[in-house]
């Protein structure tokens, strides 16, 4: 099976970079080797979607705002390990 790409589409007019790249960072260190990548695409127009394997995940204007790291991982790991436990933000 191939693993997963998640992709991160971020405004480079509103310099949602950062916030991009530390979400990113923060899924790389949580899910690891069970990624096949994760992707920064720059974008304008106050976009900021998370898609997983093509599947939107968090869309900041349909989900009220950016995503809290917990939830977006929650979000992340029912789509690509189900059945994988978060430690302390599953409690």
């Amino acid at each position: 099976m191939d693993k997963p790409r998640i992709t991160i589409e971020y405004c480079t007019q509103c310099q949602w970079l950062l916030r991009s790249a530390w979400l990113a960072q923060e899924l790389l260190n949580t899910f690891g080797t069970d990624l096949g990548e994760v992707a920064l695409i720059p974008g304008s127009g106050g976009v900021f979607k998370v898609q997983v394997a093509g599947q939107l995940v968090w869309e900041r204007v349909k989900d009220g705002g950016f995503p809290e790291a917990k939830a977006l991982k929650r979000r992340v790991r029912d789509i690509i390990a189900p059945d994988q436990g978060l430690g302390h933000i599953d409690r």
